[in-house]
């Protein structure tokens, strides 16, 4: 007994609603990936933009910081430092949640972390390059070799 249906059946290249799903499905998978990138590149966009005003904190701590370090009374110097502190505690959360969008900014996020264990002068140069990077559009290829490490351990602890 013969099959029923299409006599191209044993064809796969000639049934035209086979290539039909064929091209169905390569153009659902191509629309899928365009619309992965693009979602991706506003994740990139969004975490950029928190980045910015991270980094606008940073400035402003920083700038806080060196007037503490050229303050001749204590009292107005301490009151720069704990704006400073204040300040990076302001833009912690900024950065985790632009490096949770974009891991580019993992750096950043880090190094802001380590504001609650590090005093600032340990910070400020870390700091600086970072966020020069955003000012320059958010180009975080170096543009030399750093050599900043972060302060050994204190005696008696393993690293």
């Amino acid at each position: 007994m013969t099959a029923v249906g299409s006599a191209r059946r044993g064809i796969p290249r000639a049934d035209p609603p086979r290539r039909r799903r064929l091209v169905a499905g390569c153009l659902a998978v191509a629309g899928a990936g365009l619309l992965s990138a693009g979602l991706a590149g506003c994740a990139d966009q969004a975490a950029f933009g928190l980045v910015q005003q991270a980094c606008h904190h940073v400035e402003i701590s920083l700038s806080l910081y060196r007037s503490s370090q050229s303050q001749s009374d204590p009292a107005l110097a301490a009151h720069d430092l704990a704006q400073a502190q204040s300040q990076l505690q302001t833009a912690s959360p900024l950065a985790t949640e632009a490096a949770g969008e974009a891991p580019q900014w993992q750096a950043l996020m880090a190094t802001l972390a380590e504001n609650t264990r590090l005093p600032e002068s340990d910070l400020v140069h870390a700091l600086s390059a970072q966020c020069a990077s955003v000012r320059d559009g958010g180009n975080l290829v170096p543009t030399q070799a750093s050599t900043t490490t972060l302060p050994p351990p204190p005696p008696g602890v393993r690293g």
